[in-house]
């Protein structure tokens, strides 16, 4: 008789308050029990940074499986992970990704364009990985099983016809992230009146955007006004955008603190 293996869900989302992540958790449970109970190797959708961290944590609790990462890149912002039998040996083969690139087009797109026309097929955002923009192209990273779907279907970028073609991952090139420094004085470190300095808003509206959940710190939804931010800490404010507290620069004459930050254009 075999016996099933069954994980118990609420020993791993016990410290999990994000609705979200706790769904995020509760599928990843899932494909584990699918790898342990049939011996096949499944995969997640698109992970960002943060949703990744948390997969790991539950991942590196678990005996008798193994797990690895792909994004196309090295570098990849977001990633899917294939998990496996820890006897399993993956080959370039299994990899749940393909790689289309949009091309004969003159506007000067941006990643918003992309995506929304994408998602304007009626994909769901977790099947998307990164869009890599390149000028008079870009590239873009699906899971396999919406590949064909995009080739068929996408004719249009916003009102402009476009072409679009299946390529191969040797030939994706890493887009160079711009930034736009700026100097700004901050009185504290507080998560609401840096947002409040950085995008010129009022105090009231960088709450407001924090309590509502539209703020992410390294892509972590943050609700507490006063949470404090760190060098290095990357903050995005939906409708906004991003921006990375580079340095701290120290006090002025006045007590208050300088602060380099890198504006994600």
């Amino acid at each position: 008789m075999v016996i099933l293996v069954k994980l118990n869900r609420e020993k791993y989302i016990a410290n999990i308050h994000d609705k979200e992540q706790i769904n995020n958790i509760r599928r990843l449970l899932d494909k584990i029990e699918i790898v342990l109970n049939k011996h096949i190797v499944q995969y997640t959708d698109f992970l960002d940074p943060y949703e990744r961290r948390v997969s790991l944590t539950i991942l590196n609790q678990i005996d008798n499986i193994a797990y690895s990462e792909f994004g196309g890149l090295k570098n990849s912002e977001r990633k899917i992970i294939a998990i496996y039998p820890h006897y399993y040996i993956l080959s370039p083969e299994d990899i749940d990704l393909n790689f289309l690139m949009i091309y004969d087009y003159v506007s000067n797109f941006t990643h918003r364009d992309f995506l929304g026309s994408i998602l304007g097929l009626g994909i769901n955002r977790e099947k998307i990985g990164d869009i890599l923009i390149h000028g008079s192209y870009a590239q873009i990273i699906v899971k396999k099983e919406i590949s064909d779907f995009i080739l068929i279907s996408l004719k249009k970028v916003g009102r402009e016809n476009v072409k679009i073609k299946e390529i191969s991952a040797d030939t994706l090139i890493p887009v160079e992230v711009k930034y736009k420094e700026i100097i700004t004085t901050v009185s504290s470190l507080r998560l609401d009146g840096i947002i409040s300095s950085v995008l010129n808003i009022s105090r009231n509206e960088s709450q407001k955007l924090i309590e509502q959940g539209f703020v992410k710190v390294n892509w972590e939804k943050i609700t507490k006004t006063h949470k404090e931010i760190e060098e290095g800490d990357m903050v995005s404010a939906r409708g906004y955008g991003r921006f990375v507290l580079y340095l701290i620069l120290g006090k002025t004459k006045k007590d208050r603190l300088r602060i380099n930050i890198k504006l994600l254009k």
